[in-house]
């Protein structure tokens, strides 16, 4: 097994929304961040992977066909090259609209303060902690979504995929958009259901505190 598709847009573009599309098409299964919070031992690879350190993408994806989300978003130039066939999704968002939903989310100071400090007694929270250095600092340039920053980084993350990836290797796609223009790019057909819709904010919120109030593992 192989990725055969390596989504490279932001957390809060329609990424699990996107995860699921993949899944219902046929790429089964999809790697998203919630893998990371099912493995936090993946947490050690994406760290090293976020700071620019070698890794074994095939032993870190094995048994998965498509990616999404953070932290793979960030990594797709080492994705696309690792996986030279793969197809490219670029998911995409109004600037603002993306600012505003990862401020309440991902980004969301309250959030964040809680996970560092649980980290600080709780081996799995603490892998989890230390890749979001890195990830935050790529995303944001340091913990806090200071907006102009953010935006700015955004923007410039859409304008280097769109430089990166060859034209017909890429898509870029809002979820808004629908199955057409995802199953036309994947050379799939159109499924006979509606275009899943998921992780609201409130999904975001709820799912994150369910994390925080798991058992701490016996092991680092």
């Amino acid at each position: 097994m192989t990725i055969d598709v390596i989504g490279a847009g932001y957390g809060r573009t329609g990424t699990d929304s996107l995860r699921t599309a993949l899944e219902q098409l046929g790429f089964t299964r999809c790697y998203h961040m919630r893998e990371v919070f099912d493995h936090p031992e993946h947490a050690d690879t994406w760290r090293d992977a976020l700071e620019g350190r070698p890794v074994d993408w095939d032993t870190l994806l094995a048994g998965y066909r498509a990616t999404t989300d953070f932290p793979a978003g960030l990594c797709y130039r080492e994705l696309a090259d690792h996986y030279p066939d793969a197809k490219v999704v670029l998911t995409v968002r109004d600037p603002e609209r993306w600012y505003h939903s990862a401020r309440s989310t991902i980004f969301n100071p309250v959030m964040v303060t809680v996970v560092r400090a649980a980290a600080l007694v709780n081996p799995r929270l603490r892998r989890l902690a230390a890749m979001g250095r890195p990830l935050f600092g790529r995303v944001l340039g340091g913990w806090w979504p200071h907006k102009a920053t953010a935006i700015a980084r955004f923007e410039q993350h859409i304008r280097e995929v769109q430089t990166t990836i060859p034209p017909q290797r890429l898509l870029v796609y809002e979820v808004s958009q629908g199955w057409e223009p995802l199953c036309a790019f994947l050379g799939v057909p159109v499924p006979d259901q509606p275009f899943p819709h998921g992780n609201t904010r409130e999904d975001f919120i709820r799912d994150r505190w369910k994390i925080l109030r798991r058992r701490p593992a016996t092991r680092g």
